[in-house]
Parts: structure tokens; sequence; C-alpha cells
């Protein structure tokens, strides 16, 4: 592998209810549920990942995550189909916004129950 061959793989979500979170995103939104283990009374550790990507969240107790509750702003996942997107996730209870049309792609985006905000973007054609 060469040292520029780098690959997101985990990005850390805080969350205040680690069964609260763990059923909106797999319940509601769909996530595929890749672990759920309790190591011990302190040390709690989920890890899901949307179908189709290569990149996975994560939450738990005692990870030592330095981030408020509901202060992550930055995921953005590319979609093929907004409006499938958002029917997808308001017909699972989720509050998505309707769909945003700018130049560089049309964007929805939700929040979960502790406030972290994703985007979704369907990228535009191209050519």
């Amino acid at each position: 592998m060469a040292a520029t061959d780098w690959k997101i793989e985990l990005i850390f979500v805080p969350v205040s209810d680690v069964d609260r979170a763990r059923d909106f995103y797999v319940d509601q939104v769909g996530f595929h549920l890749d672990y759920d283990q309790r190591v011990s009374d302190e040390l709690r550790f989920v890890q899901l990942t949307p179908d189709g990507s290569a990149c996975s969240i994560a939450f738990g107790t005692g990870l030592g995550v330095d981030m408020p509750v509901g202060g992550q702003r930055g995921i953005q996942v590319v979609i093929p189909d907004a409006e499938a997107a958002r029917d997808h996730l308001r017909a699972n209870g989720v509050d998505a916004s309707e769909v945003d049309e700018q130049a560089w792609g049309r964007f929805v985006t939700f929040s979960d129950p502790d406030g972290n905000r994703w985007t979704l973007q369907q990228m535009p054609q191209r050519g």
C-alpha cells in the first residue's frame, strides 16, 4: 500500500442513548448493524454501515470520543436518487428535508434523535 493510499473507514457519532441511536440508524435509516459489543459496564462499541459504503459509523460508551452529543455536522453521503432517499426516510418516520436543487447536486438533510446532522447528495449528471 502506498503512503498516500488512505481510506476513511470509521466516523464516530456522539449520542446520548446508545440503544435509541442504534435503533434509529438500523430501523429507520436502514444501516446494517455490524457490531454491538459490551466489553464491560463502562465500555460498549456499536458499529453500523450503510449499504454500499466502505465507511461505517460508530458510537457507544467509554470510547473516549471528545465531541459533544449531537455535535457531528460534517457527514455527507453520496446517494443515487434524492427523492428515493427522502421517501425512504420519511416512510420510516425520519424528518427529512425537501430536496434542495443546486448546480452541484441535489441534497436532502436529516438529523438523528440527538441532533447529529447528515447531508445526502445526489451528484449532478456528468457530460
